[in-house]
């Protein structure tokens, strides 16, 4: 029983501490009321009545909780019940003097002098051990440089001031006016174009762009400022990611690649894509793939009936599927290659899909240029089937993705993918029911074998970074808005129509590099050299999303374009396709090229200057009429 009324040490340094403080307070008083010299009676009258006080002040803290505070964490609210308790024990300290023990030469002044003394000391005492506190934390903390006086720095600011992690040294801001004022104890230190000496001075541990979407030209020129500097980058989601304007260090995430696009990202319109989709059968071949799988993840988000995922690769498909396991009772994962006819006729004849979403191709430029036929036979025979199976059994949209590399072919990859456009085309001239729709976009960031996961492992292994050329330039989009876009070119549904989405400029491939490399927290150049390897066969300085006989016009959905296409579909006729397709199951590399140059006019100038390469799946390409072995 007595085990239970024992107090920890500490309570009692506190009890202790308190009543020596009141003691001390109480003389104080006195020395001051009598300027220094307290008369002998005075001090008879002290040495008397301070037992008194020392038990009345120790008995009324109790109900305060004056011993039960963690210092550490002092504030107003511990300031205010300080005072309260203070004021309490005075109160009932002055009746004792004056009513129960009936002294009245008490000097009245000492028990306001004494009360703000006591206030002072205990009060100090407190926040002693808070200052004690953070200083110590502060030399742990991260130094924070915080881009943005805004509303969303002063959250943020805010919320620093609540973490033992961080320490905000100051505000960045290009509002003038802002600069020499303070936000929460925080200097607002300069502008932009201050920025190397404000790091130079303040030496931050990291850096915070704290402008939910701040515009990609704006974190460009911060990365490029931040170039000698190996400074981590930090920044906030848009406004529209952001629950409720909650802005927080929860919120904080690094800066990333898709940040200095020359666009913002689009976001685009989630129902016309729900009413499409929900209680529908889809199918979608390729769906082991970056864009396939991705494809695969927000149809089920559109709640269809069922989702047929075909993918020739057992792996790929097998990896998409356990991912989705969740969504098992919707789920056929089906092992197929769009090259087999029956497979591909069984599949869909069983299945039934509403809607069929083509992913399925070879993509790289450089492996096509070496495996001719390999590509006929995927990117166009495949096509083919797929559109035909998908006619032959009544699907209502069947939706090609295709690529901005399909404009004015120079490639192998490319000039395949415009043939699979043509055939769409033709296709949808028909009587058909079936819409046949065409989807173009550039470089998907992140996709498999894409540039940007290539330059991650280069810098991660330490270098070099390979850039083809210093002034290669391409089109960028992100996975989530390349497979919004096919949802809504189908969900639009003009029956052969070929949709691109904005892309805004195209961006410089070595500055892509050199952004990667400082993202990752390395100096271009300096930690992580850059080497310029050359264009590699096939490849163009840069690409374009509409050809020279093709114009864009609005479409419904803002941001996606409509391409107005002026060449005749009717060009691609049955014979040059079997004749095409005949070459290529035989591995005539040669006749292919021609072939394609046949039915791809753009494509006649990149083949008339094949000079002789080896292909994997043929003799040797050379369409000068010359074979070298």
């Amino acid at each position: 029983m007595m085990k239970r009324f024992r107090l920890p040490w500490w309570r009692w340094v506190i009890i202790v501490s308190h009543l020596t403080l009141t003691v001390l307070a109480n003389y104080l008083a006195f020395w001051l009321r009598f300027d220094g010299e307290i008369p002998e009676r005075e001090l008879t009258l002290l040495a008397q009545l301070t037992p008194w006080l020392v038990v009345t002040r120790g008995l009324t803290f109790i109900p305060f909780k004056l011993y039960a505070g963690l210092w550490r964490y002092t504030g107003i609210y511990d300031l205010r019940d300080l005072c309260a308790a203070v004021l309490a024990s005075t109160f009932v300290f002055y009746l004792q003097v004056h009513w129960a023990l009936g002294i009245t030469d008490y000097p009245r002044s000492v028990f306001v002098v004494d009360s703000m003394i006591l206030v002072f000391l205990l009060g100090g005492l407190r926040l002693a051990r808070r200052v004690q506190r953070e200083h110590r934390t502060i030399q742990r903390r991260k130094r924070v440089l915080v881009y943005g006086a805004g509303d969303a720095g002063e959250m943020i600011v805010r919320d620093m001031k609540k973490h033992d992690d961080y320490q905000p040294v100051g505000f960045i801001d290009d509002d003038l006016g802002k600069v020499g004022h303070r936000i929460h104890g925080v200097d607002v230190l300069g502008s932009r174009d201050q920025l190397r000496r404000i790091i130079a001075d303040q030496k931050p541990d990291e850096f915070l762009v704290a402008i939910p979407g701040a515009d990609p030209s704006v974190a460009r020129g911060i990365v490029r400022a931040l170039e000698p500097f190996k400074l981590p980058i930090k920044t906030l989601p848009n406004l529209r990611d952001l629950l409720d304007g909650d802005v927080g260090m929860s919120k904080v995430r690094s800066l990333s690649i898709e940040d200095l696009l020359s666009r913002a990202p689009v976001g685009l319109e989630a129902e016309r894509v729900a009413q499409l989709i929900k209680g529908q059968r889809v199918m979608v071949t390729g769906a082991g793939g970056s864009i396939g799988s991705q494809l695969c993840r927000q149809i089920l988000d559109a709640e269809p009936e069922r989702l047929v995922m075909f993918e020739r690769y057992e792996n790929s498909l097998f990896a998409v599927a356990n991912d989705l396991e969740a969504h098992a009772a919707r789920l056929e994962s089906v092992i197929g290659d769009v090259t087999d006819a029956r497979r591909l006729d069984a599949v869909v004849r069983s299945f039934r899909p509403d809607l069929i979403f083509h992913a399925a191709a070879h993509k790289h430029v450089p492996l096509m240029e070496l495996n001719v036929c390999e590509a006929v036979k995927n990117n166009v025979i495949g096509s083919r089937r797929v559109a035909e199976a998908a006619q032959r059994y009544g699907v209502e949209r069947c939706v090609l993705i295709s690529s901005d590399k399909a404009v004015d072919p120079t490639s192998v990859m490319g000039a395949t993918k415009r043939i699979a456009e043509l055939i769409f085309q033709g296709m949808s001239a028909g009587e058909a029911g079936t819409r046949f729709v065409i989807v173009r976009f550039g470089n998907v960031l992140g996709s498999n074998g894409s540039v940007f996961p290539r330059f991650l492992q280069q810098i991660k292994s330490g270098g070099p970074v390979t850039v083809t050329h210093p002034e290669m330039r391409r089109y960028f989009m992100l996975i989530s808005e390349a497979v919004q876009l096919v949802l809504h070119a189908a969900a639009l549904g003009g029956k052969g129509a070929l949709y691109v989405l904005e892309m805004g400029e195209q961006v410089k491939l070595l500055d892509m590099a050199r952004n990667l490399i400082r993202l990752s927290g390395f100096v271009p150049d300096e930690e992580i050299p850059i080497s310029i390897v050359g264009l590699r066969p096939g490849e163009k300085l840069s690409e374009a999303l509409v050809g020279e006989d093709e114009a864009l016009e609005p479409s419904p959905v803002a941001k996606v374009q409509r391409v107005r296409v002026s060449w005749d579909s009717a060009r691609l006729t049955p014979r040059m396709l079997q004749s095409l397709e005949r070459a290529a199951r035989r591995g005539d590399s040669l006749a292919v090229l021609q072939g394609m140059a046949a039915i791809v006019p753009a494509f006649q100038a990149a083949a008339s200057r094949w000079n002789g390469g080896r292909s994997a799946d043929g003799p040797l390409i050379a369409l000068n009429g010359r074979v070298a072995s």
